[in-house]
């Protein structure tokens, strides 16, 4: 009962109706002193005395004790950004227990419990314990499972359903994410056209605005796919130099065509990240190390103000801010900054980088990006 607010509500509740806690005591059938013990948090009335009191104010059970079990989408934002913060400061197990509190107390608030999911997402390699990481993604999965049985918004357990193929994957069980994934995402079925068939839509029905605006936020998302795509192409076609070096290509056409570096600084350093790595295995130093520079100032530019780190639109795409305020979480990055500085130098520990090890240009890099987790 600590996290309600039933004294408080009490109170507020008895003055709203400019009654004395006499009154209230005389139409409960209690004492004036049990009222008192009940604004002062000395004591609780019996549960059978809840629909009496709650009918009196004309108000639900819920109100009358301060329980929430629905968040709006602006404390679910002020939450999650409390929380991530929480990982940035606090011991790991800490925040993740403070976290599992408020899964316990909004457990039929299913929005609130996907984007505690994408929290644990985010955060669960913050544990030492390889094993321990292992149990808060099978926590998260079984948190899905939760929402797939219980929630009936059809958006929200699409979402979990992908999201919990996430969990699978990284706890090893890539058959079984495959499959969940394959039959929502078949590139055979109609999915794939729905961002056209939605637009005409609108247009058809004289609704240009909204037409517009759907217009430019499936051009956004395109692109972000495209690059992510491109970068998971390069992993997969590392024995093809051709192939990569013309997916480089055409994806820094894309890049600089869109602005990219500034539109979404996160995307085209995680880009230029992978790029690096390719060039590495192929053994083009030079190429690398120019990557590998990118990178490392974009990560800078990134870090630089609220405005980089936060997801924005632009002078083109300039319908995407009153989209992302829509969202979730808003224009707030998922991840808290310390926590993301605490690990970019760990970004440069990859083997694909030990051909680097003696350049000069390298061991720079290293160091500057050792002075953003320390700055």
């Amino acid at each position: 009962m600590e996290m309600l607010n039933f004294s408080e509500n009490i109170i507020s509740l008895r003055r709203r109706k400019g009654i004395t806690q006499e009154e209230l005591a005389d139409f409960v059938g209690v004492t004036k002193a049990s009222v008192s013990k009940w604004e002062t948090k000395q004591s609780l009335p019996d549960i059978l005395m809840l629909p009496r009191l709650a009918a009196f104010f004309d108000v639900s059970v819920d109100e009358l004790l301060g329980y929430q079990p629905q968040l709006s989408r602006e404390q679910i934002q002020k939450i999650y950004r409390d929380l991530a913060a929480d990982f940035g400061k606090v011991p790991f197990e800490e925040a993740m227990e403070k976290s599992r509190v408020m899964v316990k107390k909004y457990y039929s608030c299913y929005p609130f419990l996907f984007q505690i999911c994408v929290l644990w997402l985010n955060h669960f390699m913050l544990a030492e314990d390889p094993k321990r990481q292992r149990e808060i993604l099978e926590e998260a999965s079984n948190l899905c499972d939760h929402i797939l049985s219980d929630c009936k918004d059809v958006g929200l357990c699409n979402d979990a359903v992908i999201l919990k193929a996430v969990f699978d994957m990284q706890c090893g069980k890539a058959r079984e994410a495959a499959e969940t994934l394959e039959e929502i995402l078949s590139p055979y079925r109609l999915w794939a056209q729905s961002d056209a068939v939605l637009i005409q839509s609108y247009q058809m029905a004289g609704e240009m605005e909204k037409a517009k605006n759907f217009s430019q936020i499936s051009i956004f998302l395109h692109l972000i796919s495209l690059v992510n795509s491109a970068s998971q192409d390069l992993t997969l076609c590392i024995d093809q130099p051709k192939r990569c070096e013309e997916t480089i290509h055409r994806i820094d056409c894309v890049s600089e065509a869109f602005d990219l570096e500034h539109l979404h600084p996160n995307i085209a350093a995680g880009f230029e990240y992978q790029a690096a790595i390719v060039f590495c295995m192929q053994g083009k130093t030079r190429e690398a190390l120019e990557r590998l520079e990118s990178y490392k100032e974009l990560v800078r530019y990134l870090l630089r103000g609220e405005e980089q780190f936060k997801l924005h639109g632009d002078s083109y795409f300039d319908a995407l801010d009153a989209w992302i305020e829509r969202l979730d979480l808003g224009s707030e990055a998922p991840r808290d900054r310390k926590v993301v500085c605490d690990s970019l130098s760990e970004t440069l520990h990859h083997p694909a980088f030990a051909i680097l090890e003696q350049e000069e240009e390298f061991q720079r890099i290293k160091k500057a990006m050792e002075g953003f987790r320390e700055g």
